[in-house]
């Protein structure tokens, strides 16, 4: 256990971030997962504007990896583009 308070500061802000992380890294996999599963392109091509918003928005916050957001999106697109 922690002996300073601030370790024990340290510990509580730790978490709080981890869960904010968890809930949002967890919102993009969703969004990806119902963009994949999307078999519709007029659908397909209104989600991926949120979808990409999204990965470059935690891209920028380092939630997830800027070539990890960019690998997503054009596996994306790519996915759009076969849906034709």
């Amino acid at each position: 256990m922690a002996n300073h308070k601030s370790s024990l500061k340290r510990i509580r802000q730790e978490q709080k971030r981890r869960l904010h992380n968890r809930y949002y890294a967890k919102a993009m996999r969703a969004a990806v997962r119902a963009l994949r599963a999307t078999t519709d392109k007029a659908e397909a091509e209104k989600q991926f504007p949120v979808v990409q918003k999204m990965l470059d928005k935690l891209a920028k916050v380092n939630i997830i990896h800027k070539n990890k957001a960019s690998n997503l999106k054009s596996k994306l697109a790519r996915h759009i583009q076969k849906l034709g």
